[in-house]
């Protein structure tokens, strides 16, 4: 038999054997067949012929092997078939990088070029009309980033090292089932060769064309193995060693008047308590178990807009900002991006979740943990953001909550920019790679902690992580919990922020120097347009729609028919005008989201001889508030649109215009609307554009928008949608109310937050809202906030609350959306004789000293 006959029986045995045990899993797009269109640079003839030429960083036969398979599988050009150009001809379609030297295994000369790529650039010179296609190939065999005092973890899994005969076929045997491939963009190695002539004369494209190659490629392992990370007894040891935890040492030794000795110890006890211990064994026990448990709990996870994180994972460093609805945002993010190929992030985790076991799983997973204050403390301070600081350094992808805690009503929360200031302060430390924040919308249909979220928001204490609690939780887990959507938004680039807020040529030497003005307004700035964005990415399920129009109703009922009605027309709203191009709608029609809520038993059908009436379950109420809120911003305009032209029968649109701009900066801050003041008008004609469309209004000759006949079904759909917004103005003209009532310079602003509350709570018993955001303190503060940006209301010096005229014409536009009956009862509910006002702030005090008794005996 021929040498060449053997090969081919060899590569085919080898071929057979190894399906046997490896299935890669092929991550991302596979490349499409090269076009051959383009002309030579440098002699303008056209290329006629391209030939596909795979690109392998490390020799190994096995991996070639596996390139093969999946090439023949996928219906590419194979990468082992021969390369024929003319009289010249390649044994196979694979270069490898780090060239294989059969006379020079022990001591392969360092720079020596692959004799292919070589070969290939003379082919080109040799054949003008012919161009080949590089596609470089990234194969991997488990994930583990490499653990430098772990030697089981360096056999038994893929690390940056490049591994050994005897590691590849461990390799194979055990990680065949989880072995990965991704093919790269194609790159023309002629346009590579005319582009190193051009720009490296002094080099030779082969040096070039290699250099090139395996940065990208060695960029392309990052995105999925992480960087090259030491073991958690190496970070701690180079930080304690680190300048500024040194200095911090020493300062805090005469601070406290300890030894040096004593002082160094605290900060080894803060590092013990912070650092990850990011384990390849715990990631892979996770995934397990999270995939039996997401199976057993949801009908599906859907994922959406995850090209954005592949596409920015090669250039930037990622920093993932979620808003945190639940403790299985933690498992889920992570889980999600685990499943797609990609680097799990190291997880700013609450030190609340700490607890044992369980923290050590967590830290295993790749969190670290953070205290909620660090006031007081400039030891634990300057270790922890130098630990940060080693993080960003390594182009390690992160995660943090934006709103720092988890949402109580379903809202945003106002951003909290401690972890956002510390990434932008090590940034400006030490850039590395440019950083990416990405906004991360996840929703859910059903909530493990939703009556723990309404208990709390009624009043009761908020209740500590435990163990003990968390087996509560899992009692939960044969309930139907429905879908889990994750939305990637738009992404915000921190070199873009501080360069808009003129802070991109601020340099930051020591971990403890001061941060400028321009960097802070930078950190909220990106703040604010993380939440924005992550509004942006709404996921509208059947869920929140359901919730948006049953309580939207005076007894949370409707006629099954109308309901179907009112359903299929706020999907036409969104799906004809979507809130943002990453807005995600359901694709259920008004009769199967029915039919969903049903099965989920958040509602129930009542039989009746004239129409079935659909209401919301005994109990359920109050939770579907937050499922509501989830979505609530996306509606908020038309709703607004619908309670101005309802409650007035005729408005013209000149007017109508002008009472949502002054209302509109509110409502911004409240839900993190997204447009701007001067993109206003447009999106409020082609709301009302639509919304005439649908017959839910109409305009006459003179510009005047109508309402629809009284108790008609249009009127009643009308009634329906201007519900949503008549709780925020309802709760502005409380506040307003309170203020006027105690007269300018006679009230403090916390007083009026503190009232409010007081007020808010009492209403919704009254009143049955049924909403406990309604009372939420974070609303009337940002309330509070816009009036004093717009300049409705200024702090005295005795720092009370003191507005002239203007004010008081800001509570008039009430009158074009609340009835007499509602601004009636506002007013009577906000009217306070002094001994009444101290008494109720007399009350609250002694409330808050106990809490804060009840936090220091734990």
């Amino acid at each position: 038999m021929s040498k060449s006959g053997f090969g081919q029986m060899y590569r085919q045995l080898s071929s057979k054997l190894l399906d046997l045990v490896v299935t890669p899993h092929v991550l991302g797009e596979v490349p499409t067949e090269p076009t051959t269109t383009e002309a030579n640079a440098a002699t303008e003839q056209p290329i006629k012929q391209k030939i596909i030429c795979y690109v392998l960083q490390n020799y190994s036969r096995s991996n070639a092997l596996i390139v093969d398979g999946e090439t023949r599988r996928l219906k590419l050009p194979p990468a082992l078939d021969s390369l024929v150009v003319g009289n010249q001809k390649e044994k196979a379609s694979v270069l490898f990088l780090q060239h294989h030297n059969e006379n020079n295994l022990l001591n392969p000369p360092p720079h020596a070029f692959p004799p292919r790529l070589l070969r290939l650039i003379d082919i080109l010179e040799n054949h003008p009309e012919v161009d080949i296609e590089l596609i470089p190939v990234t194969v991997l065999w488990g994930r583990s980033p490499d653990k430098e005092d772990s030697w089981f973890k360096l056999l038994f899994t893929d690390t940056w090292a490049t591994p050994g005969t005897v590691k590849q076929l461990v390799n194979i045997g055990l990680h065949g089932r989880q072995s990965y491939l991704e093919f790269h963009q194609g790159q023309s190695l002629r346009t590579l060769v005319d582009f190193a002539k051009k720009t490296h004369p002094n080099l030779s494209p082969a040096t070039y064309i290699l250099n090139t190659l395996n940065n990208y490629l060695d960029g392309q392992r990052e995105v999925v193995l992480g960087p090259d990370l030491s073991d958690r007894r190496n970070v701690m040891h180079s930080l304690i060693k680190s300048t500024d935890v040194q200095e911090a040492i020493r300062r805090e030794s005469i601070r406290s008047k300890v030894s040096m000795i004593e002082s160094e110890r605290r900060a080894i006890g803060y590092l013990n308590e912070i650092v990850s211990d990011y384990s390849h064994s715990a990631v892979h026990f996770a995934d397990m178990a999270l995939t039996r448990l997401w199976t057993q709990l949801y009908d599906g996870v859907e994922v959406h807009n995850f090209s954005t994180v592949r596409e920015l994972a090669k250039d930037y460093e990622i920093i993932y900002t979620p808003c945190h609805r639940s403790h299985i945002d933690y498992l889920l993010l992570s889980y999600v991006i685990y499943k797609r190929g990609m680097m799990v992030p190291y997880i700013a985790a609450g030190d609340n979740l700490n607890m044992p076991f369980v923290g050590q799983l967590l830290r295993g997973g790749g969190a670290f943990f953070i205290r909620r204050t660090f006031r007081g403390n400039g030891l634990y301070t300057t270790v922890f953001k130098e630990y940060l600081y080693s993080i960003l350094s390594r182009n390690t992808p992160l995660e943090y909550f934006i709103e720092g805690g988890r949402s109580r009503t379903g809202r945003l929360l106002p951003a909290k920019t401690g972890m956002l200031a510390m990434t932008v302060h090590s940034h400006l430390r030490g850039r590395s790679k440019p950083i990416v924040f990405l906004p991360t919308y996840i929703g859910y249909e059903r909530l493990m902690e939703g009556s723990t979220y309404v208990g709390e928001m009624q009043g009761k204490p908020k209740e500590s992580e435990s163990i003990i609690g968390i087996l509560k939780t899992l009692r939960k887990i044969e309930r139907i919990f429905g879908k889990v959507h994750v939305n990637f938004g738009e992404p915000v680039f921190l070199d873009d922020m501080l360069k808009k807020h003129g802070a991109d040529q601020i340099k930051i030497e020591k971990n403890d120097d001061p941060v400028p003005q321009e960097v802070s307004d930078a950190v909220n700035g990106s703040a604010h347009a993380i939440l924005e964005n992550i509004n942006r990415a709404v996921v509208i399920n059947p869920v929140s729609l359901l919730s948006l129009i049953l309580l939207a109703t005076p007894k949370h009922t409707l006629d099954e028919e109308i309901c179907i009605k009112q359903l299929d027309a706020y999907r036409n709203l969104v799906t004809a005008l979507p809130y943002d191009e990453r807005t995600q709608v359901t694709p259920l029609s008004g009769k199967e989201i029915i039919a969903y809520g049903l099965k989920l038993k958040l509602i129930k059908r009542i039989k009746h001889v004239l129409g079935d009436i659909i209401a919301i379950e005994d109990n359920q109420a109050v939770l579907l508030t937050y499922f509501r809120n989830n979505i609530l911003h996306a509606f908020v305009l038309p709703s607004l649109i619908a309670a101005l032209v309802e409650h007035n029968g005729s408005i013209r649109r000149g007017d109508l215009i002008n009472v949502i701009r002054t209302l509109y900066p509110f409502l911004k801050a409240e839900l993190f609307l997204k447009w701007q003041d001067d993109e206003l008008k447009d999106q409020i004609c082609a709301y009302v554009e639509a919304l005439i469309k649908a017959k839910l209004i109409s305009e006459d000759s003179e510009g005047n928008l109508i309402s629809p006949a009284p108790n008609s079904e249009d009127h009643n759909q009308l009634v329906v949608l201007a519900a949503p917004v008549m709780q925020s103005l309802e709760r502005y003209y409380m506040t307003l109310a309170l203020i006027t009532q105690r007269g300018s310079g006679n009230i403090s602003t916390r007083q009026v937050e503190e009232l409010s509350h007081l007020v808010g709570q009492r209403l919704s018993v009254l009143y049955e809202f049924n909403s406990p955001e309604f009372f939420d303190k974070a609303l009337f503060q940002s309330f509070i906030k816009v009036l004093t940006q717009q300049g409705y209301i200024r702090n005295n010096e005795d720092n009370a609350i003191v507005f002239d005229e203007n004010f008081q014409n800001v509570a008039q536009y009430a009158n074009l959306v609340l009835d007499d009956v509602t601004l009636q009862m506002l007013q009577h509910i906000t009217t306070f004789s002094d001994e009444e006002l101290k008494e109720a702030l007399d009350a609250v005090a002694a409330q808050q000293a106990k809490r804060r008794l009840k936090r220091k005996k734990k």
